[in-house]
């Protein structure tokens, strides 16, 4: 007589959280709303970092509607602006002298055309690597102050056709707007594998982890059609979502168990067990060989120190 097959990871599984400090980036939707939900809902306090404060508190509102206990607060941060991730880190850091539980680097943008950020860097290598790496390094010592306090970074499959060019970083000679999201988010994961061996220098018990949703029903698809003004695409983009993709809140699940589940070890990476990691449950996954090249994450490391002006203090 064959067993039942074992239950899959859910929500149902996260532990109790009462007394955690989250900080979720990009929280007012997709798989930004949907973690901060579940995090909240388990007794976590959550702050959901913005930019649009008048969507964050709709989403807030939404939150405390399906779980009236949720502890959310709001607070803007810009990523594609060093300034607003300068000023977050400082008046989160004064608000919670206890420190840092939780930092989930969530928001991101996806294939839109050429646009530079506030500091002139290319607005999804800014906004998806820079941002969160400076946000990361700015909060460190609150995470420090946490034993066992846990950084989880999202990437995605499309970090597969990412290659870091180093020589042309920002696309000023060549700019294809599917190769620099490919970039940016191989980016998500040599920061988070060289974060995590830095941590294991100075012998720290943060953990840095990754996550990628696979194939999730969000409005990042929508956003580079749109910006390009084709609304064709954007209707053809939204009906291929609607047919293929799974929920953000299953897309969630990958996030929310490397951000809770015990035993995992730094650098792990986490997406859904379906077919091609398009949708499922989650495991843990393996990633491209470029992903694993250490000299490229010890480049890139130094590269964003220079660029973002933050220094990590390492302990």
């Amino acid at each position: 007589m064959n067993k039942p097959a074992a239950p899959k990871w859910n929500t149902s599984d996260l532990p109790d959280l009462t007394g955690r400090t989250v900080i979720v980036t990009g929280a007012n939707s997709g798989l930004g709303f949907c973690t901060t939900e579940a995090l909240a809902a388990h007794g976590a306090k959550v702050t959901m970092a913005v930019r649009d404060l008048e969507k964050g508190n709709l989403a807030a509102g939404r939150i405390r509607a399906l779980a009236p206990a949720a502890q959310v607060e709001l607070a803007r941060l810009d990523l594609a602006d060093l300034t607003s991730v300068r000023a977050f880190a400082k008046d989160w850091a004064l608000a919670n002298p206890q420190g840092l539980d939780l930092l989930i680097n969530n928001a991101g943008i996806m294939a839109i055309p050429k646009r530079v950020t506030a500091d002139g860097f290319e607005m999804q290598i800014g906004t998806n690597h820079l941002g969160h790496f400076a946000l990361t390094g700015l909060l460190l010592p609150a995470l420090v102050a946490v034993p066992n306090s846990r950084v989880v970074t999202v990437a995605s499959q499309a970090h597969r056709m990412g290659r870091m060019n180093f020589d042309d970083l920002m696309g000023d000679q060549n700019y294809r707007q599917w190769r620099a999201y490919g970039q940016s988010k191989l980016a998500n994961l040599l920061f988070t594998a060289e974060l995590q061996r830095r941590i294991d220098q100075a012998r720290l018990s943060i953990l840095a982890l990754a996550a990628h949703p696979g194939f999730a029903s969000t409005n990042l698809q929508s956003v580079g059609p749109s910006m390009r003004g084709s609304t064709v695409e954007a209707k053809l983009t939204a009906l291929s979502g609607n047919i293929m993709s799974q929920s953000a809140a299953m897309g969630a699940l990958p996030t929310l168990f490397a951000a809770t589940a015990p035993g995992l070890a730094g650098d792990t990476y986490v997406g859904p067990d379906g077919f091609l990691e398009t949708r499922g449950y989650p495991k843990i996954v393996g990633r491209s060989k470029a992903a694993l090249n250490y000299a490229d994450a010890r480049q890139l490391w130094q590269v964003s120190e220079q660029l973002t002006g933050v220094i990590y203090p390492f302990y």
